[in-house]
């Protein structure tokens, strides 16, 4: 079995915070590259992002580098947006072929469940990091749910519940193979 998962999403749908909280509990995670890339540039006295195809592929390197590490350990790894997204990212910008997407979908693939958080009206917040509209963030949303499964995966919404009840939620959907490979210990 993959033990690679990919939690993703619009923007404002909680996944950081999810994943702050897998951690927490012991769970392997890959932080998403977007928010560190706009840190770093921030940082800088730079734009929060270069041009959009630019911005994918720093994104891009990022998350072939995570997968890879990640490959390397037992166990699951779940992660804030996957090589996908930034896939996504440059098929937007009319940046990659078609060809280029498939080649690196098969290179690195992920479990075939791919959660998706919806954008979260209710707790959704700008800051320097996160500057798109809340209708924005839906597109976002919807253009994922429609990527992935136009790549094979299987997308599953995560509802719009507590932190622990969305753990839950992912726990009873990967089932108890993958929890005892990689919730091993772990008291969720």
């Amino acid at each position: 079995m993959n033990r690679a998962f990919v939690i993703t999403g619009g923007p404002g749908g909680g996944k950081t915070t999810l994943l702050d909280a897998l951690a927490q509990q012991g769970v392997r995670v890959a932080p998403e590259a977007a928010r560190r890339i706009i840190r770093t540039r921030l940082g800088q006295g730079l734009p929060p992002r270069p041009e959009p195809a630019a911005f994918a592929r720093e994104i891009l390197a990022s998350d072939m580098e995570q997968y890879r590490v990640a490959q390397a350990h037992d166990g699951v790894t779940f992660f804030d947006r996957g090589v996908p997204d930034a896939l996504y990212m440059l098929d937007q910008a009319c940046a990659i072929t078609r060809e280029e997407v498939a080649a690196l979908v098969r290179r690195f693939p992920y479990n075939n469940t791919v959660f998706l958080l919806p954008p979260w009206e209710d707790i959704y917040g700008t800051d320097a990091e996160r500057d798109q509209s809340f209708e924005q963030a839906v597109e976002v949303f919807q253009g994922m749910s429609r990527w992935y499964t136009q790549w094979g995966y299987r997308t599953v919404e995560v509802p719009r519940v507590s932190v622990a009840n969305r753990i839950a939620f992912i726990q009873k959907i990967t089932g108890p193979d993958s929890t005892r490979a990689g919730f091993a210990g772990v008291d969720l």
